[in-house]
C-alpha cells in the first residue's frame, strides 16, 4: 500500500494505491486549498479503505519544482504523518510525475514537455521521453525559461502538459497535444513509482530531510535570456 501527495501547483491531490492494485484519490483544485484539503484528504482515505499509516510501505511525494506554499504545506504534513513510523518516504520529481499522467497516450512517440508556471515571463520546463517499454526517461534537466525559448523547442506531435499553458501560442499548441492542470494528481507519482525509470525520479529520503526544491524570484531572475 502507497500514499502519494501532489501539491505542487493549484492542485490538490492524495492518492492510496491499495493492495490490489487500485489507486483511488481526492482532488480539488484552486488558491490556498491546500492547508484545508491535504490532511483532509488523508484522512478521508484512511477511513475509507481502513488502514493504518503503519501499513504502509511507502509514501511519496512532489518534491518540486513547484509551488512554495503547496510543497510546504504536504512536506510538514508528511512530517506530523510519519513522525515515529518507520515508513520508507520517496521525494519524487513533480516534472516526472506529469509526464507519467495516464492522460497522455501509450503510443505516443514525440517529446513530453512538463511544465509549471513561473510566473513574469518564464516556465519550469523538463522534457522527456518514452523508452522501449513506455516510460518516460528524462531528456533533458529541470530548468527555468523564457516561455519563448520553450516556445521553440515544441514539435508537431509532442505533448505539453502542466500549468501556465495560457500564456503560449495559441497556433503552436493547435500542433501538440495539450493537457492542463486536470491531467495533474497524486495518482501520477505511484505511476511513476512503479515505472522501470522510477529510480531517476524518486529519491529516497528522511523524514528530517525532506526539502521541497522551490520556485524561488532568485531563480527566475537569474535565469538564461
Amino acid at each position: 500500500m502507497i500514499l502519494a501527495y501532489e501539491t505542487s501547483t493549484q492542485v490538490c491531490s492524495v492518492a492510496f494505491l491499495n493492495n490490489e492494485g487500485e489507486i483511488f484519490q481526492k482532488r480539488i483544485t484552486g488558491r490556498s486549498v491546500h492547508s484545508d484539503h491535504v490532511f483532509l484528504f488523508t484522512e478521508e482515505l484512511i477511513n475509507e479503505h481502513a488502514f493504518n499509516i503503519g501499513d504502509l510501505e511507502a509514501v511519496l511525494v512532489s518534491n518540486g519544482p513547484g509551488s512554495y506554499t503547496g510543497l510546504r504545506i504536504a512536506a510538514s504534513a508528511i512530517k506530523g504523518l510519519l513522525f515515529q513510523q518507520n515508513i520508507p518516504l520517496f521525494a519524487c520529481n513533480t516534472l516526472a510525475g506529469f509526464a507519467s499522467s495516464e492522460s497522455i497516450s501509450p503510443e505516443t512517440t514525440g517529446t513530453i514537455h512538463s511544465i509549471i508556471d513561473a510566473r513574469r515571463t518564464h516556465v519550469y520546463h523538463q522534457s522527456f521521453i518514452k523508452n522501449d517499454v513506455g516510460d518516460p526517461e528524462a531528456k533533458t534537466n529541470a530548468t527555468v525559461m523564457e516561455i519563448k525559448d520553450f516556445e521553440a523547442m515544441i514539435k508537431d506531435g509532442d505533448v505539453v502538459i502542466g500549468t501556465g499553458l495560457h500564456r503560449l501560442n495559441k497556433e503552436l499548441l493547435s500542433t501538440v497535444t495539450v493537457m492542463d492542470d486536470a491531467a495533474i494528481s497524486a495518482g501520477n507519482l505511484i505511476k511513476l513509482y512503479q515505472q522501470s525509470t522510477a529510480v531517476q525520479f524518486c529519491k529516497r529520503t528522511e523524514v528530517e530531510a525532506l526539502d521541497p526544491e522551490y520556485i524561488t524570484s532568485n531563480q527566475v531572475n537569474n535565469s538564461p535570456s
